[in-house]
């Protein structure tokens, strides 16, 4: 527990009204949006939702002084845990930090705050013509600072890549309180390390993001989207591939096996052909409407070669979100098949997808008979394999972590990597060691040591308890 004392200095730096120290308010900031069954759940000692950097310096500053453990806080829709106050202690919930700071339009760039969400992102720049590409399917309620914690991927990142390929630069309050300033708009900066890109991806366990400066693109003044259903799912894979080796770059090309078709369609109207075994959504986009329809008859060429028995072109923006609504309305749907679903988030070289797709069967259907859905970013070959299961029936549980071990070794010797965009958290960390290597995972620990010295920030998180030690 923390300490009455520290708890007034605390409320001297951002209001009693936003220091929450009710058993009902902790247990709002105890979960994520991971599957992972915490009981008795880890309630932090207070939940505080500041308003200002300078408010999360002072914060800082007086966790670092009594050791006291700091989670920070977006939106929690985080799949791997990262957002769970393990150790209890402050978590930093950034929602009041939703201020879109400047838009540059000159320099095709936008500075926001952590809590602003990704979704308001994009609407605000697409309303000057502007383009932010990275689109993960929270984009609707996640936040900008979750996002770049995590390096979050979507389904653009095909063509336009992930979150760390739009971020220029940081402001970030560091464990003991101070404010550093990482990277900027210039496009070009070599001057020292790229503190920049380090701290995308680092899970919380580096520092506090509380502003960012991201890269714009001009609004692409054309879009087809394409809905491609196929009498196989290795046709599916092989079309994506073959796309690809043609030289189309699409902006999306989202992957769903027949499970998913069938959970959709429990949930929403949709039809699809009884024969087909998989599906694709696609996006091309550009300058030129003709190029547009020239890529998408070369996508029906190529599908045409590969099994395809039903092929849906949207004739308006409503038809595009109506295709686009299948894939988003995806993961819940999948969810609701089961009491339990155990969801991963792998990523191979784009050659190795359908491959690794096969090898994925053939753990989880052929050799463990459990039943799965697999679905994923599989333009630019990230994964998401959905084992349905019981986890209480304890024979069942064991099972299934038998198999995705399995599939993790199946990932990492085709080349591949543990997550492609939901990050370690604590789903993945008996599994950093066989990705890194010792002598990796040592420097992991050794940049964590320098950056946060008393271990306060996210502890628990990335490698196993009890080795934050070096």
């Amino acid at each position: 527990m923390i300490a009455e004392n520290v708890l007034q200095k605390i409320r001297a730096i951002v209001g009693e009204e936003y220091v929450l120290e009710s058993e009902l308010d902790r247990f709002g900031y105890s979960y994520d949006s991971s599957f992972i069954p915490l009981f008795p759940p880890h309630l932090p000692d207070v939940a505080i939702r500041p308003k200002t950097t300078e408010e999360i310096s002072g914060i800082m500053k007086i966790a670092y002084e009594y050791a006291i453990p700091v989670t920070v806080r977006g939106a929690a829709s985080c799949r791997t845990g990262g957002p769970i106050p393990l150790k209890g202690g402050i978590v930093l919930a950034l929602d009041r930090m939703n201020n879109i700071v400047e838009l540059d339009e000159k320099n095709m760039m936008i500075t926001v705050e952590a809590g602003v969400l990704t979704g308001d992102i994009y609407n605000y720049c697409a309303a000057k013509g502007l383009f932010y590409p990275p689109d993960p399917a929270s984009f609707k309620f996640s936040t900008i600072g979750g996002n770049i914690a995590e390096d979050a991927g979507g389904m653009r990142a095909v063509k336009y890549g992930v979150t760390h390929n739009f971020v220029m630069g940081l402001e970030v309050v560091l464990s003991d309180g101070s404010i550093i300033n990482t990277g900027g708009k210039s496009i070009k900066n070599v001057t020292g390390y790229n503190l920049t890109q380090l701290l995308v991806g680092s899970e919380g366990t580096l520092g506090v993001i509380t502003k960012a400066v991201l890269k714009l693109l001009p609004m692409p003044k054309y879009r087809t989207t394409l809905l491609l259903m196929f009498d196989s799912l290795d046709g599916a894979c092989a079309t994506i591939h073959q796309m690809l080796q043609a030289g189309i770059v699409p902006a999306a090309a989202e992957l769903m096996d027949k499970t998913c078709l069938l959970a959709i369609a429990k949930h929403r109207k949709f039809e699809f052909p009884p024969q087909a075994e998989a599906c694709i959504v696609s996006e091309v986009d550009g300058a030129e409407e003709e190029a547009l329809h020239k890529q998408a008859a070369q996508i029906r060429e190529i599908a045409e070669r590969n099994g395809v028995v039903e092929l849906k072109i949207a004739d308006n923006q409503k038809d595009a979100d109506d295709l686009w609504a299948v894939r988003r309305a995806l993961s819940p749907a999948v969810g609701a098949l089961a009491p339990d679903r155990v969801s991963e988030d792998i990523s191979v070289p784009r050659n190795e997808f359908p491959e690794i797709v096969r090898k994925i069967k053939e753990i989880v259907v052929d050799k463990y008979n459990l039943a799965f859905a697999v679905y994923g970013h599989a333009g630019d070959g990230n994964l998401h394999p959905s084992i349905l299961c019981d986890m209480s029936d304890p024979q069942q549980a064991k099972v299934v972590h038998q198999a995705v071990d399995e599939i993790f070794t199946a990932t990492l010797a085709l080349g591949g990597t543990l997550s492609g965009e939901h990050g370690i958290g604590i789903t993945k960390q008996n599994y950093l060691e066989e990705a890194l290597g010792e002598s990796g995972v040592n420097l992991l620990k050794a940049i964590k040591k320098a950056w946060d010295p008393k271990g306060i920030m996210n502890p628990g998180k990335i490698w196993l308890e009890g080795e934050q030690e070096i």
